[in-house]
Formats: structure tokens, sequence, C-alpha cells
């Protein structure tokens, strides 16, 4: 009798909630096909895993929320936005739609006056990094996903508490999941005590409150860095040693990273306000500070034109002209998403840029799990003569997410899509550019989890000299991968073709 009354209850819950994916109107139809397989074939589990991440929880009033911070926000630095005038004037009409799209999404528009060095490997961005700190007056501010206590993250808190003692407003924020074991550290008391704010943001401490009414998966995974206002890191490395101790197997982890100055250093500070604001409401707006002008000695390119450019004032008008383009800077724009974004706007965005390829199209990712729109636009984009090149790790840490991405290789290929997987280490850069013009680097992976799960950070920028820099460490990247060819993927075992196809048949639910 009791056996009889549960299964009653379960059919009907799986009834219902199938009824509910049915007319989620967010879904995807192979994401809707994926729930109905997983409720079905998993009959007495499939509820609980769609329970815990069928859908987008966050909590009640928590979008709203979030909305209404980054209104105050716009509306208390407007100058921080950038403007369309911008836009015009310093990007070719060809690569103008990517940029308007982002600032659609936004609010961020694009900026001029911007300068950045691409840092050589992890070492010089660590020495870098804690030297800005060592030098900051006012503020720092810094949100990683993950935080290890290993020598960068030790290094870091240190470079953070010595700033607080000297009277510099230090803000720390990290994700609850990613960063853990850095929270219940004596680290990270240790950085309290000396003056360091900090904060958790999507804190897990209360795992049946977070299964009950949020998802445990939403992360905020950016990586964001700001010193002054005026220096602002960017890239794909989080605040852990490339050793990676966590995952030493896959180790060394691959990054790429720029030190950025001028305006759009403005925007990822606002990006941080944003999220900071989340967790510590009481917190003044007018306590973050921005630098929106393109002083040239301000934003120096490197530490060795410091004088040089400093110089640059006293030059006679003639001289101003010869000068002009390192005044001026380069074009960029903040590009930022999340789950309390409208639904699609990154794979959108990552379409309307690659679609501007006219002749190179280069990306590194770790994890490739695309929906179908964005793996049509880079056949399509192929189709149409545009050398299109991708590169991922050979040896991914997650068995998924390789699976995956292998399914899709056929296609790509066929397309006449080169693929390269790199060998030495876990390439977890985040790279795009286009006709050695335009460039992209931040946080975001091309899977669905940077889709529509995790809080993302990106710069998409306009310089040509930029991007040749991000094309050579791409290329590097191709010379230490092993290229992969359409019929090595011809001659895969037929069960190892569909162990492939299976699991991307759950890509949607990943």
């Amino acid at each position: 009798m009791l056996l009889d009354i549960l299964l009653t209850i379960h059919f009907i819950l799986i009834i219902l909630i199938s009824l509910r994916v049915l007319a989620r109107q967010d879904f995807t139809s192979p994401a809707r096909l994926a729930w109905l397989v997983v409720l079905f074939i998993l009959p007495y589990l499939g509820v609980l895993v769609y329970w815990m991440f069928g859908e987008l929880r966050l909590g009640r009033g928590f979008t709203e929320q979030s909305q209404q911070i980054i209104e105050d926000l716009h509306k208390h630095n407007p100058e921080v936005l950038g403007n369309d005038s911008a836009l015009i004037k310093s990007v070719k009409p060809e690569y103008r739609a990517a940029f308007a799209y982002a600032a659609n999404i936004t609010g961020f528009h694009t900026t001029v006056g911007n300068h950045a060095e691409l840092m050589a490997d992890a070492d010089e961005t660590r020495r870098r990094m804690i030297a800005d700190f060592d030098a900051a007056t006012e503020q720092i501010h810094v949100l990683y996903y993950i935080w290890l206590v290993d020598g960068m993250g030790i290094d870091t808190a240190q470079a953070l508490m010595r700033a607080a003692r000297r009277g510099v407003t230090c803000r720390a924020m990290v994700d609850g999941m990613g960063s853990r074991k850095l929270v219940r550290s004596k680290l990270w008391q240790e950085m309290q005590d000396a003056g360091v704010e900090v904060s958790v943001a999507l804190p897990i401490r209360n795992l049946i409150k977070v299964f009950l009414f949020s998802r445990i998966d939403l992360r905020n995974h950016r990586k964001i860095t700001v010193i002054d206002g005026k220096i602002g890191y960017s890239g794909s490395r989080n605040c852990a040693d490339p050793e990676f101790r966590v995952k030493p197997k896959y180790a060394p982890w691959v990054d790429i990273m720029l030190r950025m100055q001028g305006p759009v250093v403005a925007q990822n500070q606002m990006l941080f306000a944003s999220d900071w604001l989340i967790k510590n409401p009481d917190t003044p707006l007018d306590s973050f500070i921005y630098h929106t002008d393109s002083d040239t000695e301000l934003y120096t390119v490197s530490d060795k034109k410091t004088q040089e450019a400093g110089q640059l004032k006293n030059k006679q008008p003639e001289d101003k002209q010869i000068e002009d383009r390192e005044i001026k800077g380069f074009a960029a724009q903040v590009f930022a998403d999340g789950p309390t974004k409208r639904h699609g706007t990154t794979p959108q965005f990552l379409g309307a840029l690659i679609s501007q390829a006219q002749r190179t199209l280069i990306i590194s990712t770790p994890y490739f799990v695309p929906d179908y729109s964005l793996v049509s636009i880079l056949c399509a984009t192929a189709y149409r003569g545009v050398e299109v090149t991708m590169i991922f790790p050979k040896h991914n840490d997650s068995f998924v997410v390789a699976a995956t991405s292998h399914s899709f290789y056929w296609q790509l290929l066929e397309a006449g899509i080169k693929i390269y997987e790199y060998k030495p280490g876990l390439l977890h850069a985040k790279t795009l550019t286009v006709d050695g013009e335009i460039g992209l680097i931040g946080s975001t992976n091309l899977d669905l989890r940077s889709f529509d799960l995790n809080y993302e950070n990106n710069v998409v920028f306009s310089d040509e000299a930029l991007t040749a820099k991000i094309v050579e460490r791409q290329y590097q990247y191709i010379a230490d991968s092993e290229q992969i060819l359409f019929e090595q993927v011809k001659n895969w075992p037929l069960s190892y073709r569909i162990w492939n196809n299976i699991v991307a048949t759950m890509g949607p639910i990943l």
C-alpha cells in the first residue's frame, strides 16, 4: 500500500516536472529533450536532479536587487559607461556590431585612451601585481573565483594586508565554492584582522538552504583586480600558482593576463562594485574611485616609458600630432554576463564577434561545450573562407567536457576549421582574435556553464598592436600543440564516438 502511494506521488511529480520542462520559454529544444531523458531514464533521481540543477534560482528578490544596484551605480557615475561616439570614432564599421551588442547588454560602452601590457608568464603577473599593490595609495579591489593558499595566494593576501595597514582601503571578494578552502583558512582571518574588508559571493555555508532556494552550481567565475581605480589586471588567471595544487595532475595551468590602464579599468571597478554591494549594501557608492580620463602620464604603456610619457605634456603642437596614437591609446569596453542578465547574451555576443571575421579567427578555450548556434556560426565562418583555428587542452581536467568537445570535432574539421590540442599542461587561457585587429580576453569559457550559470567578465578591444601580441601568444600555444586531422577523427573507434555523442546529448544540462 505504501509502495503504491509512493509510486503514485513519484509518477505525479514526473508528469508535473515534465510539463514544467515543456512549458519553459528559456529552454532550447535540446535542453528540454536532455531533461526529459534524465527524468525518464533516472526516474528516482530525475526529480531531485531537476530540483537541484534544472532552474536558475538565486533567492527571492536577488535579481531585482542586483539590477537596482547596477542602475544606481550607472546613475551615480555615468561617465564610467563610455559612449557611442567613441565606438564610431575608434572602431572600424565592420567590427562595431559586437561592441554595440555588448553595450546594450551591460551598459558599458566603448572607451578610448586605454593601454595594456601582455604579461610574459605567471611569474611576471605575480611580480607586477604585488608591486602595484605595494605602490597603491587609495584602494585595492580584488575578486577571484579560485583563491588558493599557495605562493600566489599567500603573496596576494600579504600584499593586501600591508596595504591595509598603511591606510589603503582593501576589499577582497571570493566565490563561495571555488575559494571555500581559503575562506575556512587562518589566512582569511588574518586578512580581516589586518583591516582587509572581505566578502564571499554566493556562499554555501548552509547547503540545505542552497539546495532548497538556489543552486550550488551558480558561481561567480570573475577575475577582477583594480588598484587605485587606475590599474587593472584582466584575463583568465585565478589567484593561484600554475602548479594548481588542487589538480596537480593537469599542471601547469597556462593562463593569459593583461595589465591594463585607462577608462576601461573604471568599468571593471564598477563591475566589482556591483558584486560587492550585493553582499555589502551599506557600502557608500562614492567609496569606489573611478578614473575615466585619458591623461597620458597616468596611463603609461610600461614602467620604462613613464618618464617619456610624462614629457609629452611639454611637447610642441607639431610633436603632439606625432605622438597622437600613443596619447589616445586603444578602444575597449567590458563585457560581463551572469544569470541575472537576459538568457543567451554570451553566445549571441560571441556570435556577433565571430561573424565579423573577414580573414582570420583564432580561439583558445579550456572548456568547449557550446550550444548548437555557436557551432553553426563557427562552421559558417569557415565555409565562407575565413581561416578558423581553435586550440583546446589535450588533457582536460573534466572527462565529461573532453568527451563533449570531441563530439564536435567531426563537424568542425569537416568545415575546414583547424583544431590543435595543447600538450604541456592545461591551457586555461580564454582568447579570441579577429583579423588581427579585434581581441577578447577574460574569464568566459565556450561552454554552457559560462553562458548560463556563471558570472563572467571580459574585455573586448580594437587595437592592431595588442591583438598582434595576443595572436603571437596563440601561435606559441599552437607550437606546443598537436594538430588533430580529419582522418584521425574518422578513425576513432565506433564505441568512442558513441560515448562522446551520448555525453554531448547531456551537454545542455552539464
